[in-house]
């Protein structure tokens, strides 16, 4: 058995979870999500706590492997909808800066043209200074998503370091060609 499925969710004052059927729906101060259970998994909510638990459906292997998913999957909507999710991104290169304009996200980072990303409903882009992002959201994985669409356009690269990283994120140096005579 998963021991991290095995942990109750304790829900929050302000967040409501409502169970039908197979459907799931949390609902908080920062938003709403909604998620549709797998045929493996039973969720169970009782005096302020959600459990999940297999129920034999299936084989046991997807059972096991559901069961963590689907607990970690409920505790990051309760997590999102009370608390939400935030992405920092530093942006290293000279000249390179972010804006945003309207619900777009416009990067001028060493392209003949501007990049523009759309920012999708239910998250928030600011940009405190240029070169810095930052995204937030009840939703965890779409937060991510964002980051990783934003990043991918310029990752760091490991001999001068400009790119767009995450804050905090180390990236490893290589030493450039070397003159031997």
């Amino acid at each position: 058995m998963s021991r991290i499925g095995n942990q109750p969710i304790s829900l929050p004052g302000g967040v409501t979870f409502d169970l039908k059927g197979r459907d799931v729906a949390v609902k908080g101060p920062k938003g709403d999500l909604a998620l549709t259970l797998r045929p493996e998994i039973d969720v169970t909510v009782e005096d302020g706590t959600v459990n999940v638990t297999p129920n034999g459906h299936g084989s046991a292997r997807q059972a096991r492997a559901f069961h963590g998913l689907t607990r970690a999957l409920l505790s990051n909507m309760v997590v999102g909808v009370s608390e939400g999710f935030s992405k920092h991104l530093e942006i290293i290169g000279v000249g390179w800066n972010a804006k945003v304009q309207g619900k777009q996200l416009v990067l001028n980072i060493g392209f003949c043209h501007p990049v523009e990303f759309e920012v999708p409903e239910g998250l928030a882009v600011e940009c405190p200074s240029p070169t810095t992002i930052t995204v937030t959201g009840a939703d965890k994985q779409a937060v991510g998503q964002l980051c990783a669409r934003v990043r991918k356009v310029r990752p760091p690269e490991p001999y001068k370091g400009k790119g767009i990283r995450y804050k905090g994120e180390v990236v490893r140096r290589k030493a450039g060609k070397s003159f031997g005579s």
